[in-house]
């Protein structure tokens, strides 16, 4: 199995089955997310970074998630809607994941090994923790949860 992430695969929010391969040459940012949180306004940097640098290559891929406090209990419909009227984002969005514990998907176990966390924790402590990836599919670096979109643009633009 060859030790990136392009390996993996993800539900789409319509449903539909994703091979992250089909985000070869791409650099990606991979985002957990959550409609009801302190951070979520940061949709909005997400997708500010998205249109400036999407015709580069930049990707970001939005897994909603519902392990923090129940801020994503809405249905993958309701989270696009939301999305959607809130943010207006353009960038793919996943249906609900874990990403940790014993139902974490796939993605997010390789993504937490192979950029842990704080003093190498590897779970993930809350919504909005991101993971850069470079085109060769390999995770550079991990963004804490409080990390503004803004501020990993210069990592971002380095990798294009």
């Amino acid at each position: 199995m060859d030790n990136n992430i392009y390996q993996f695969s993800a539900k789409s929010n319509l449903g539909e089955s994703v091979e992250l391969a089909s985000y070869q040459g791409k650099v990606m940012l991979i985002v957990n997310t959550a409609s009801d949180c302190g951070f979520t306004p940061q949709y909005q940097g997400l997708q500010t970074l998205y249109q400036d640098h999407q015709a580069q290559g930049l990707e970001i891929l939005a897994f909603p998630c519902n392990q923090f406090k129940q801020q994503e209990s809405g249905s993958d419909e309701e989270i696009k809607q939301f999305c959607d009227l809130r943010f207006n984002i353009k960038f793919p969005l996943f249906s609900k994941i874990d990403v940790n514990g014993d139902n974490a998907h796939p993605l997010f176990n390789y993504l937490k090994t192979q950029a842990p966390g704080l003093l190498g924790s590897e779970g993930i402590k809350w919504n909005f923790t991101k993971f850069l990836i470079n085109r060769e599919g390999l995770v550079i670096k991990r963004y804490a949860p409080s990390t503004k979109p803004e501020d990993i643009e210069s990592d971002i633009k380095k990798l294009l």
